[in-house]
């Protein structure tokens, strides 16, 4: 919690002139019945008008001092909580930006929406009610204690019980609340991610008519998430009536004691009126315990949540050897005996794989579902580090170069192409700093998207729904494809990125491709794809089966002889054994 409360640091004047200010209205509120009792014991007793109009005014002038102190306080109270909950964002965002993918693994993207809105919200009013309210109630208590023993020391004995009970339960109570909010934002967590899944997936939902599952899971979610805060906010207002009973009680006691002692005239009526008002604050500030308490114990749990994330160790940073002026120059690619397990997975998803990619050559990857296509990509751009073995661009170690330089001279489009809010033309250039729309035009024509894209309203500024659920599959690959030529970039990686064209256009925009100056990987299932490639790479369980020409695997390697007898028949695949 320290590490977030040191982004109060930037905003200590505003703070201190907040305090300052919460200080004069709280001299105000522990003077003004003091004073009263003075008009009443010099004033209202004795009949003395003009006693009674300078203590008055006195009065009013201090009310009138404590209302203009007030609405600036609540100026540099919003202040400091506005630019507290700005910082936080931002250096969280800056924070996520330089996460790993291993450390990405350890949130669910529903958690880290909910840090980034309601743990910072959370924190934000808790600052303001620092400021405003949190800092102003014990001091009342503590004031109201001192002034009340000031005034008369024989009707202030209760506060020397009371007080120190309640502020013991108040502490209680403060832990136990922790305890139930971090569970609280925990189920708001899952409640989130429920809901990204079924917005998500609305169109799978209908067409798998599994509406009455999502209801069932989403009630089951929002009723446990109901449950935990009914219990939390009955423990927490359950608090209220025990601090109001006992301050009440006291409150019952000095009425009755002072008023014995004035009959006796051990004390004037004046010192019963000041006390009981003393009191009366006091009560008053406890009661606003139950928000405070409620405050807090939010306030704690969001700001451990947010620490979570703000402390957590970066696992893939720019290596202390990494050259500043090192860039990728020519595209070369070379695995040397490289094995890669993802963190915490017993098995290894690469084992020992060696390969060599030339400069502007093209080697498609196949493999089946799970031989490790996507994770031997995911080391090329160094989203990883491989466990064992070296992966070298250019014949130098990748741990010498930059992260930043490795992945701006990479055009890398995924296996799920994501589309951003925004038009057509935002996403495309989205691939290259500064962009210009022929750059744009050029890009989307070598990834045959360019007419396609002429025949949308506003062609180029079309807008993009999220996702982009207002294209085709085939249509979101062919932006996504462009994004990636648009970086004119010296590696070209396409994790099954053609799987929705027909064999014409993709025919088409693989002999587009060739064009470019790049060292192309294509992870493909296609046959007709692998075989418009230099070489092609077998992978068999994370392992290198074979690698070689369309031709050499046909004659070589049993496994791909079976790939291509699924797609173009046996006779095609066992032609040349049968000779």
């Amino acid at each position: 919690m320290k590490h977030v409360l040191s982004f109060l640091k930037p905003y200590k004047i505003p703070i201190t002139v907040a305090y300052a200010l919460t200080l004069i209205e709280l001299m105000v509120e522990l003077l003004l019945p003091f004073f009263l009792g003075k008009m009443i014991n010099d004033g209202v007793v004795n009949q003395n008008i003009s006693t009674i109009i300078i203590w008055g005014s006195i009065m009013i002038g201090m009310a009138f001092a404590a209302f203009i102190a007030g609405i600036f306080n609540s100026f540099y109270a919003a202040h400091t909580g506005l630019g507290f909950a700005y910082d936080i964002r931002r250096q969280l965002f800056r924070k996520i930006q330089d996460f790993s993918f291993a450390n990405l693994n350890r949130f669910p993207t529903s958690g880290l929406v909910t840090r980034f809105s309601n743990d910072v919200r959370q924190l934000q009013n808790t600052v303001f009610m620092a400021l405003r309210i949190m800092a102003k109630a014990p001091l009342i208590v503590m004031g109201g204690v001192i002034m009340a023993f000031i005034v008369s020391p024989r009707l202030a004995l209760i506060f020397l019980i009371t007080v120190p009970l309640l502020v013991g339960f108040i502490l209680w109570v403060l832990k136990m609340a922790a305890r139930l909010f971090d569970r609280v934002q925990r189920n708001v967590d899952y409640v989130n991610q429920v809901m990204q899944e079924n917005l998500a997936g609305m169109r799978l939902i209908k067409a798998f008519v599994r509406r009455d599952h999502e209801e069932s899971r989403f009630m089951d979610a929002n009723a446990h998430l109901a449950y935990i805060m009914r219990k939390t906010f009955r423990f927490i207002e359950a608090s209220m009536p025990i601090l109001l009973f006992v301050m009440n009680m006291s409150l019952i006691f000095i009425i009755w004691h002072g008023n014995t002692l004035a009959i006796s005239g051990d004390t004037n009526t004046g010192d019963v009126v000041a006390v009981v008002n003393y009191a009366m604050r006091v009560a008053m500030s406890i009661s606003m315990f139950t928000f405070i308490i409620m405050g807090f114990s939010r306030a704690k749990a969001s700001a451990e949540r947010l620490d979570e994330v703000l402390r957590v160790n970066v696992d893939l940073m720019d290596h202390t050897d990494a050259d500043d002026h090192l860039t990728v120059q020519d595209g070369k690619i070379t695995f040397d005996h490289v094995s890669f397990a993802y963190p915490n997975m017993p098995d290894y998803a690469l084992k020992s794989i060696s390969f060599t990619v030339n400069p502007n050559e093209k080697l498609a990857v196949m493999g089946a579902t799970g031989s490790g296509k996507t994770s031997l990509f995911q080391l090329i751009p160094h989203l990883y580090d491989a466990n064992q073995g070296t992966v070298y661009i250019d014949e130098r170690p990748i741990n010498q170069y930059k992260l930043e330089h490795v992945r701006l001279s990479i055009g890398y489009v995924p296996q799920n192409p994501l589309l951003f809010t925004g038009t057509v033309t935002d996403n495309i250039a989205w691939g290259k700093t500064n962009a210009s729309r022929n750059d744009v035009v050029q890009a989307a024509k070598d990834a045959q998207i360019h007419e396609t894209i002429m025949d949308l309203p506003n062609d180029y500024n079309t807008k993009i729904g999220q996702k982009g659920v207002n294209l085709s599959g085939g249509q979101k690959q062919r932006i996504s494809i462009a994004r990636a030529l648009i970086r004119q970039p010296k590696i070209l990686m396409l994790d099954d990125s053609t799987s929705a064209l027909d064999l014409a256009t993709e025919s088409r925009l693989l002999e587009a491709i060739r064009t470019y100056n790049c060292t192309t990987l294509m992870i493909t299932q296609k046959v007709s794809t692998a075989m418009n490639a230099d070489r092609i790479l077998l992978l068999d369980y994370g392992e290198t089966l074979a690698i070689g020409t369309h031709d050499e695997l046909l004659h070589d390697t049993a496994l791909y002889r079976q790939i291509v007898a699924s797609q173009f028949g046996k006779e095609y695949a066992y032609a040349d054994q049968s000779l």
